[in-house]
């Protein structure tokens, strides 16, 4: 939804043919650096090389975040309410303040989670059959470093980059010379991170082109909304799992004339984040059944949901 740079107006060609003089004027040429800025990508490096603030990302992404917000406050995102007895955190001054204390490292969240979505952005419209899973990773991973300014433990790329296909569930990435490439029946697990001051932002979406696959992302999809939406300082883990596991199983997918109800893969879950820690320690279950530990004050999640048909394993495995 990006607009396109405009280039400069051209001379009015009729307009100069009906001047009668007697000397013809030479025609000034552009220089060549004018001639590019027509190019989007081109005149977003341009602005972004003299200071001003450039209209658009390049393709591929190439242009830090901190250049589109000079003001170094980066996009909120969409915020939730809390529920029931603890929607008086939205309006106690008190805890408005401890929020306002903590605001440097939420922005540094934000700054990530600002070029996790840019980088997304652009590598869904990449993720087609036909390109090799090593291209997608490495463009992938080369586009959060420039984003992020890269920059060792400081900030830089979280965890390798996943792209789980078919009966892989997460976790697998292409070895040096793989040659793996994505088919039009593949159902891809686009997993990938990034972090600046160790605050991690873990993300991932799937990819499908076969329409019928559509309902089972569908249904994962719903079932990670409802998980976010029931999380919050208090709630119960095994609360959120049982809601995560309704949802999902509402869902029915047809495979090869065969009607299938889409279920959570039970022994896959979400999890706390703690600085450079991916995974914190407390595990957010997507079936019902599980432990009454609560989400405490402060802490981070990745919500994460898996769906299968009754064709795949109700469990996953390590290989």
């Amino acid at each position: 939804d990006e607009d396109e740079a405009e280039g400069e107006d051209a001379p009015d060609a009729e307009g100069e043919a009906k001047k009668k003089k007697k000397k013809k004027k030479k025609s000034k040429k552009k220089p060549a650096g004018d001639a590019a800025a027509v190019d989007g990508s081109t005149g977003s490096q341009q602005s972004a090389a003299n200071g001003a603030v450039p209209q658009q990302q390049t393709e591929p992404p190439s242009i830090p975040v901190r250049v589109f917000f000079p003001d170094g406050k980066f996009p909120e995102g969409e915020w939730q309410s809390y529920k029931d007895d603890n929607l008086w955190r939205e309006t106690n001054a008190e805890k408005r303040v401890l929020q306002r204390s903590q605001e440097n490292m939420i922005n540094d969240v934000r700054q990530a989670a600002e070029v996790h979505r840019q980088v997304r952005k652009y590598i869904q419209t990449i993720a087609k059959p036909g390109i090799s899973l090593t291209t997608l990773c490495e463009t992938l991973e080369d586009s959060v470093r420039s984003l992020i300014e890269a920059r060792g433990l400081d900030a830089g790329i979280a965890f390798p980059t996943g792209c789980s296909l078919n009966w892989v569930a997460a976790h697998w990435t292409p070895n040096a010379g793989d040659k793996t490439v994505l088919q039009y029946d593949d159902v891809m697990k686009l997993d990938f991170g990034t972090q600046i001051g160790g605050r991690i932002i873990d993300s991932a979406f799937t990819v499908a082109f076969n329409p019928r696959y559509d309902p089972l992302l569908a249904a994962v999809k719903d079932a990670t909304n409802t998980g976010i939406k029931e999380a919050g300082i208090d709630v119960r883990l095994c609360d959120i799992g049982a809601a995560i596991q309704e949802v999902m199983e509402s869902y029915e997918v047809e495979l090869d004339g065969k009607t299938y109800q889409v279920k959570p893969i039970r022994n896959l879950n979400g999890h706390s984040i703690g600085p450079y820690q991916i995974h914190a320690g407390k595990s957010v279950p997507i079936v019902k059944g599980g432990e009454a530990t609560r989400m405490e004050e402060g802490e981070f999640y990745a919500i994460e949901t898996f769906g299968r048909s009754v064709k795949a394993a109700a469990a996953v495995t390590s290989r």
